[in-house]
Protein backbone atom coordinates (compact mmCIF):
# COMPACT_ATOMS: atom_id res chain seq x y z
CA UNK A 1 0.00 0.00 0.00
CA UNK A 2 1.00 3.43 -0.76
CA UNK A 3 -1.09 6.16 0.33
CA UNK A 4 -1.30 8.95 -2.17
CA UNK A 5 -1.16 12.18 -0.10
CA UNK A 6 1.95 12.47 2.06
CA UNK A 7 -0.10 14.08 5.13
CA UNK A 8 -3.05 11.29 5.07
CA UNK A 9 -0.61 8.68 3.79
CA UNK A 10 1.61 8.89 7.01
CA UNK A 11 -1.62 8.05 9.05
CA UNK A 12 -2.67 4.63 6.65
CA UNK A 13 0.95 3.75 6.91
CA UNK A 14 0.50 3.69 10.56
CA UNK A 15 -2.93 2.22 10.74
CA UNK A 16 -2.03 -0.57 8.20
CA UNK A 17 1.15 -1.49 10.19
CA UNK A 18 -0.76 -1.14 13.67
CA UNK A 19 -3.50 -3.69 11.78
CA UNK A 20 -0.79 -6.16 11.57
CA UNK A 21 0.54 -5.65 14.98
CA UNK A 22 -2.39 -6.48 17.13
CA UNK A 23 -1.38 -8.95 19.44
CA UNK A 24 -0.01 -7.51 22.70
CA UNK A 25 3.59 -9.64 23.08
CA UNK A 26 4.14 -8.68 19.18
CA UNK A 27 3.54 -5.10 20.18
CA UNK A 28 5.39 -5.76 23.51
CA UNK A 29 8.63 -6.80 21.15
CA UNK A 30 8.34 -4.69 18.69
CA UNK A 31 8.62 -2.07 21.35
CA UNK A 32 11.89 -3.14 22.14
CA UNK A 33 13.22 -4.56 18.96
CA UNK A 34 12.36 -1.51 16.66
CA UNK A 35 14.65 1.08 18.80
CA UNK A 36 17.32 -1.45 18.97
CA UNK A 37 17.30 -2.18 15.11
CA UNK A 38 17.58 1.33 14.62
CA UNK A 39 20.01 1.79 16.94
CA UNK A 40 21.76 -0.77 15.26
CA UNK A 41 21.48 0.34 11.57
CA UNK A 42 23.26 3.60 12.90
CA UNK A 43 25.56 2.01 14.79
CA UNK A 44 26.42 -0.22 11.63
CA UNK A 45 26.98 2.73 9.31
CA UNK A 46 28.78 5.06 11.92
CA UNK A 47 31.54 2.01 12.07
CA UNK A 48 32.25 2.03 7.54
CA UNK A 49 35.39 3.83 7.19
CA UNK A 50 35.42 7.68 5.55
CA UNK A 51 37.67 9.22 3.77
CA UNK A 52 38.96 12.32 5.65
CA UNK A 53 38.52 14.35 2.93
CA UNK A 54 34.51 13.38 3.57
CA UNK A 55 34.72 13.89 6.98
CA UNK A 56 34.60 11.97 10.37
CA UNK A 57 33.39 8.72 11.45
CA UNK A 58 29.35 9.06 11.29
CA UNK A 59 29.22 10.56 8.24
CA UNK A 60 27.46 7.45 6.53
CA UNK A 61 24.89 7.37 9.62
CA UNK A 62 24.15 10.78 9.70
CA UNK A 63 23.83 10.42 5.58
CA UNK A 64 21.38 7.88 5.72
CA UNK A 65 19.31 9.63 8.82
CA UNK A 66 18.90 12.56 6.62
CA UNK A 67 17.24 10.85 3.86
CA UNK A 68 14.94 8.85 6.64
CA UNK A 69 14.38 12.45 8.34
CA UNK A 70 13.37 13.99 4.81
CA UNK A 71 11.01 11.19 3.98
CA UNK A 72 9.67 11.80 7.85
CA UNK A 73 9.26 15.21 7.45
CA UNK A 74 7.19 14.86 3.96
CA UNK A 75 4.84 12.54 5.13
CA UNK A 76 4.45 14.42 9.04
CA UNK A 77 6.22 17.31 10.48
CA UNK A 78 5.20 15.84 14.07
CA UNK A 79 6.93 12.50 13.65
CA UNK A 80 10.08 14.09 11.76
CA UNK A 81 10.25 16.47 14.52
CA UNK A 82 9.97 13.89 17.22
CA UNK A 83 12.38 11.09 15.23
CA UNK A 84 15.02 14.09 14.60
CA UNK A 85 15.48 14.04 18.27
CA UNK A 86 15.73 10.55 18.62
CA UNK A 87 18.41 10.49 15.89
CA UNK A 88 19.90 13.01 17.47
CA UNK A 89 20.15 10.84 21.47
CA UNK A 90 21.08 8.10 19.27
CA UNK A 91 23.96 9.65 17.54
CA UNK A 92 25.19 11.44 20.60
CA UNK A 93 24.88 7.66 22.30
CA UNK A 94 27.15 6.29 19.31
CA UNK A 95 29.71 8.75 19.07
CA UNK A 96 30.20 8.08 22.78
CA UNK A 97 30.26 4.49 22.32
CA UNK A 98 32.41 4.41 19.47
CA UNK A 99 34.77 6.30 21.57
CA UNK A 100 34.58 4.32 24.19
CA UNK A 101 34.73 0.88 22.57
CA UNK A 102 36.38 1.73 19.09
CA UNK A 103 35.03 0.53 15.98
CA UNK A 104 35.66 -2.98 15.80
CA UNK A 105 33.79 -3.47 19.59
CA UNK A 106 31.07 -1.27 18.06
CA UNK A 107 30.46 -2.79 15.28
CA UNK A 108 30.19 -6.34 16.56
CA UNK A 109 28.05 -5.45 19.23
CA UNK A 110 25.69 -3.40 16.96
CA UNK A 111 25.58 -6.92 14.79
CA UNK A 112 24.67 -8.90 17.99
CA UNK A 113 21.95 -6.66 18.89
CA UNK A 114 20.78 -6.30 14.89
CA UNK A 115 20.33 -10.22 14.81
CA UNK A 116 19.04 -10.71 18.26
CA UNK A 117 16.53 -7.82 17.60
CA UNK A 118 14.93 -9.41 14.33
CA UNK A 119 14.84 -12.70 15.60
CA UNK A 120 12.89 -11.24 18.34
CA UNK A 121 10.40 -9.58 15.78
CA UNK A 122 10.00 -12.83 13.94
CA UNK A 123 9.27 -14.72 17.13
CA UNK A 124 6.41 -11.39 17.33
CA UNK A 125 4.99 -12.48 13.77
CA UNK A 126 4.97 -15.78 14.33
CA UNK A 127 2.98 -15.44 17.65
CA UNK A 128 0.64 -12.78 15.40
CA UNK A 129 0.32 -15.37 12.06
CA UNK A 130 1.37 -12.39 10.08
CA UNK A 131 4.08 -11.80 7.76
CA UNK A 132 6.24 -8.47 8.64
CA UNK A 133 4.74 -5.38 6.90
CA UNK A 134 8.18 -4.70 5.17
CA UNK A 135 7.52 -7.82 3.03
CA UNK A 136 4.84 -6.32 1.25
CA UNK A 137 6.39 -2.41 0.67
CA UNK A 138 9.64 -1.75 2.02
CA UNK A 139 8.39 1.73 3.14
CA UNK A 140 7.11 0.12 6.11
CA UNK A 141 11.44 -0.23 7.88
CA UNK A 142 10.96 3.42 7.95
CA UNK A 143 7.11 3.52 9.52
CA UNK A 144 7.97 0.79 12.43
CA UNK A 145 9.82 3.77 14.26
CA UNK A 146 7.46 5.81 13.11
CA UNK A 147 4.32 3.83 14.70
CA UNK A 148 6.49 3.74 18.16
CA UNK A 149 7.47 7.35 18.43
CA UNK A 150 3.51 7.65 17.07
CA UNK A 151 2.78 5.82 20.36
CA UNK A 152 5.04 7.94 22.58
CA UNK A 153 3.60 11.18 21.51
CA UNK A 154 0.17 10.02 21.90
CA UNK A 155 1.03 8.72 25.81
CA UNK A 156 2.65 12.07 26.11
CA UNK A 157 -0.55 14.09 24.83
CA UNK A 158 0.95 14.99 22.20
CA UNK A 159 -1.52 13.56 19.57
CA UNK A 160 -2.38 13.86 15.65
CA UNK A 161 -0.54 17.09 13.94
CA UNK A 162 -3.25 19.32 12.46
CA UNK A 163 -4.70 18.49 8.95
Amino acid sequence: MRPDSARNGMRDWLDSYAGDHQHPTNQRLHEMCVPLILWSAIALLWTLPVPALLGRPGFWSVGAQVLAFAWYWKHSRRLGGAMFVAFVLLDLLTAWLFGTLGPSALRWSAVAVFALAWVGQFVGHAIEGRRPSFLTDLSYLLVGPAWLMDKLLRRLGLGEEPA
